[in-house]
C-alpha cells in the first residue's frame, strides 16, 4: 500500500488550477564533470552566501530547463521503449500515428498532445496551440561557490593515430573548458500541479531514473538525485536559492573547501530543514512525505512494474487530451 495520500490527489487533470501543489524536494549532486553553460562558460550568480551569513558568493546555477529537459525525454524513452508511443519521426507529412498505429510524438517538431509527456510538461505547437506544463522547475545554485565548484580542461580533438600532428600541421582542436566538479551540489525542488497521481508518478520515476545532464551527455554529467521529501500543499513552497542559503547557515562549520562536502550530510541536514521552512512558508501541509515512509514510497516506484505505470499514466493524460485538447480543436 502507497505510503502517500492517493486520495489527495484529483482523479482527473482539471481545466483550471485547482491549487494541488505536489513537491519532490531533491538534493543533486555532482557524479563526474558536467557542463552548465550559455555561450561557452558556465552559468553563475552573485548573491547572499545564507541567509545569516550574508558575505556575497558566486554559486554555479543550473537553469529551468537543463532539469527539466533530461527528466522529460528519459520519460519519452520509457514510452517508447515499453511500446507506447512511436519511435519513428514525424517526417514531412507530419503523420499522427505510424503503421502500427502508435502516436508519433516527435520533440519540438510534432508533439502528440496525449502522451504523459506533452500533458505534464507541457507543450507548444506554434499557431496550432500550446498546453503549458504543469512541472515546475527553478534555477537551482551551487551550495558551494563557483571558485571551489569548478575546473577548466583543456580539451583536444586527435587523429586517428592519437596525435594532433597531421603532414607536419598542428591542428586547432584545441579548447577549454570549464566543467563543474563532482561533489558539488544543488539543492532543488520540482513541483508537479494538478497532475492526477498516476501522472505524479510518471514525473516522480523520471526525477529517480535520470542521472545526467548538462551539455555532452553521452560523455560527461553524471548527477544523482537524492529525493529527500514529498509534500503535498495548497501552494508553492521555498525557493531552491533560500533553500540552498539555509542550507549553507546550517552547513557553515562544514564547509571547508577545497574539500567537497559528503553529499549524505548534505541530505541530513535538508531532511531536518524541510519542515522548518515549510512552517515558514504559510502553506497547508496536507502531507510532509520523509524518512522511512519516504523510502518505502520510493522503493514502490522502483519495483513497481514500469509498463503498467505508464499505461496508467497514458490513460490519464489522454483523458485529459480528450477532455480539453481536442473538443477546443474542434470548436476552432
Amino acid at each position: 500500500m502507497s505510503t502517500l495520500k492517493q486520495h489527495w490527489f484529483l482523479s482527473e487533470v482539471p481545466g483550471k488550477p485547482m491549487g494541488r501543489y505536489a513537491h519532490i524536494v531533491t538534493i543533486r549532486a555532482t557524479d563526474s564533470y558536467p557542463l552548465f553553460q550559455t555561450d561557452g562558460e558556465l552559468n553563475t550568480a552573485r548573491v547572499s552566501a545564507g541567509v545569516r551569513n550574508k558575505e556575497l558568493l558566486t554559486r554555479i546555477t543550473i537553469f529551468k530547463r537543463k532539469q527539466s529537459t533530461p527528466e522529460r525525454l528519459v520519460g519519452r524513452e520509457l514510452l517508447r521503449r515499453y511500446g507506447l508511443i512511436s519511435s519513428e519521426p514525424a517526417g514531412d507529412q507530419k503523420r499522427d500515428v505510424d503503421a502500427n498505429g502508435l502516436l508519433i510524438c516527435d520533440y519540438n517538431v510534432k508533439f502528440c498532445t496525449q502522451c504523459p509527456d506533452c500533458i505534464a510538461y507541457g507543450f507548444a505547437i506554434g499557431d496550432s496551440g500550446s498546453e503549458k506544463s504543469k512541472v515546475i522547475t527553478d534555477t537551482a545554485y551551487s551550495l558551494t561557490s563557483y571558485e571551489h565548484s569548478h575546473e577548466a580542461f583543456t580539451l583536444n580533438a586527435p587523429y586517428e593515430d592519437g596525435t594532433m600532428t597531421r603532414y607536419g600541421e598542428v591542428t586547432s582542436r584545441i579548447n577549454e573548458q570549464d566543467h563543474v566538479t563532482p561533489q558539488v551540489i544543488f539543492p532543488s525542488v520540482v513541483t508537479a500541479r494538478d497532475l492526477t497521481y498516476n501522472l505524479f508518478l510518471y514525473v516522480v520515476n523520471n526525477v529517480m531514473r535520470t542521472k545526467r545532464y548538462g551539455a555532452q551527455t553521452t560523455r560527461t554529467g553524471r548527477m544523482q538525485n537524492h529525493i529527500v521529501a514529498i509534500a503535498l500543499t495548497d501552494g508553492e513552497i521555498f525557493s531552491n536559492l533560500l533553500f540552498t542559503q539555509r542550507l549553507y547557515d546550517a552547513l557553515k562549520e562544514q564547509i571547508q573547501p577545497p574539500d567537497p562536502l559528503d553529499p549524505h550530510l548534505v541530505v541530513s541536514e535538508a531532511q531536518k530543514l524541510v519542515p522548518e521552512l515549510l512552517k515558514q512558508d504559510g502553506v497547508n501541509v496536507d502531507q510532509l512525505l520523509v524518512g522511512d515512509e519516504l523510502t518505502a514510497f520510493l522503493n514502490q516506484v522502483s519495483n513497481e512494474d514500469t509498463k503498467a505505470l505508464l499505461e496508467r499514466a497514458f490513460a490519464d493524460s489522454r483523458a485529459y487530451h480528450q477532455a480539453w485538447i481536442a473538443k477546443a480543436g474542434k470548436r476552432k
